[in-house]
């Protein structure tokens, strides 16, 4: 590994981590990046999932403020985000490789329409929930709109944990349609489960695939994503969304591209 590609590295780190923080989309920055250098796609994901851990935990710290209250919360929808990262993690190891270039501009692209109709899913969703629930009992209501948050948060767990593309986009569609806590506090709590779901999976990888895992690649992401966390919990929320959502989508198509023209 040159120079030049370890410093670019780093920084697709750097971005991913502060992007990850605000926005939930960093894996659309350092995955083509591993992409344009060459790494296979199953050891730049895995490597990438482990580089990331680091980001997401100085990102949750940054949010320590907003997530004052959500104990419970967390306490709930944690055990969801464990054992669907493990799940999705193994579909990644257990899948032709083949699968999962056919699978990834897939989910890169879901990803990227997810980023570019944030605004009016938000919009939406703040409709939605000044409707009533009538013909509905209201702790049926609660009880079913719990049950279906629990299945959403596994879910999206499984697809963080095979691939971590827009994870924290698609938690923050899910809790901002199905509960009325403030954003703020909502993203707080989406990067920690985002980054529970990238630490199981880290971890099953380098238990059962060690192969995998690319540890200079890994290591470069680590630094980089600590430093973007950081970033992103202080000064990441003052950006223009519409600035780093068109980042976001340019380098998700960019990717898109990339992957259907070489495989």
């Amino acid at each position: 590994m040159g120079a030049a590609e370890a410093a670019l590295i780093f920084v697709a780190g750097v971005v991913a981590g502060t992007i990850n923080t605000v926005v939930g989309s960093g894996t659309l920055v350092t995955f083509p990046t591993l992409l344009f250098f060459g790494y296979a796609p199953v050891m730049a994901n895995v490597s990438n999932t482990i580089g990331l851990v680091a980001g997401g935990l100085t990102g949750s710290w940054g949010y320590r403020h907003e997530l004052r209250g959500a104990r419970s919360t967390l306490l709930r929808w944690a055990p969801m985000s464990f054992l669907g990262g493990i799940v999705g993690a193994v579909l990644l190891l257990v899948l032709d490789p083949a699968a999962f270039k056919a699978i990834v501009p897939v989910l890169i692209g879901l990803g990227v329409l997810l980023v570019a109709f944030g605004p009016r899913l938000t919009a939406w969703t703040t409709a939605r929930r000044g409707e009533s629930t009538t013909g509905m009992a209201l702790g049926e209501h609660s009880r079913r709109r719990a049950a279906l948050l629990a299945f959403c948060v596994f879910a999206g767990a499984i697809y963080g944990g095979y691939f971590g593309a827009a994870q924290g986009v698609i938690l923050m569609g899910v809790l901002t349609t199905l509960t009325s806590e403030s954003l703020q506090s909502l993203n707080g709590i989406k990067n920690v489960l985002a980054t529970i779901v990238n630490s199981v999976a880290a971890l099953t990888f380098i238990i059962v695939a060690p192969e995998e895992v690319h540890w200079g690649v890994a290591g470069l992401i680590a630094a980089g994503s600590l430093l973007g966390g950081v970033l992103g919990a202080r000064v990441g929320r003052r950006l223009p969304p519409q600035v780093l959502r068109a980042v976001i989508i340019v380098i998700g198509v960019i990717a898109i591209v990339r992957m259907l023209w070489f495989s």
